[in-house]
């Protein structure tokens, strides 16, 4: 299986005890192509030092893959606080190939794994949730929180709001801080797209 790894030079990825690790859903992943997460990836390594690591599925096999080598595999996964998913979807669920998931299949998927970490969707999907979903995801995986957007991309892309919101964990990793901050910092932006977590 192919798998693009984009990160900073050895020596600056050693200075960094922050990561964010992304998954992108594409429609195939033997297509070599930069696409604009990476791009955004590649600013927020440059303008904030805050490293990624950048992955590609698309299947759920592919993104089950991806997330179980993280934790398995990779033994700076305790330094990353967010799992960046920049993958289309609807309030519940993510699409991967035309195929729908709901979130509650995902959270059985990575029971107990994501202990600790931040699911945070871009708005390739809108991220709806009632009080019971949420609470189903965060209790069988362990995860910190899921935060997104409950607007869809309407032209407007979430990345410059996510660049933000990953930065600020930089500075301080108490999540509803960090939340706080951003909206009083980004509150328009917020607004706009609809800046939710749940936790």
């Amino acid at each position: 299986m192919l798998e693009k790894r984009r990160q900073l030079p050895q020596e600056q990825f050693m200075d960094t005890d922050y990561f964010v690790y992304c998954l992108e859903g594409v429609p195939d992943i033997e297509t070599d192509k930069v696409t604009e997460t990476q791009e955004n990836l590649g600013q927020l390594a440059m303008k904030y030092g805050v490293a990624s690591i950048y992955k590609t599925c698309d299947t759920i096999e592919g993104l089950e893959d991806s997330l179980n080598a993280l934790v398995l595999d990779d033994h700076h996964f305790k330094d990353y606080e967010i799992i960046y998913l920049v993958i289309s979807g609807e309030a519940n669920s993510i699409c991967l190939n035309g195929y729908y998931y709901s979130l509650q299949e995902i959270a059985e998927l990575f029971e107990g794994r994501l202990k600790g970490k931040i699911l945070h969707f871009s708005n390739a999907k809108v991220l709806d949730l009632d009080e019971e979903e949420a609470q189903y995801f965060l209790d069988i995986t362990g995860a910190k929180g899921v935060s997104g957007y409950g607007k869809e991309f309407n032209g407007i892309s979430s990345a410059n709001l996510d660049k933000a919101f990953f930065n600020l964990f930089k500075e301080d990793d108490n999540m509803l801080d960090v939340v706080e901050e951003l909206h009083q910092r980004h509150y328009n932006a917020c607004k706009l797209l609809d800046f939710r977590l749940y936790y």
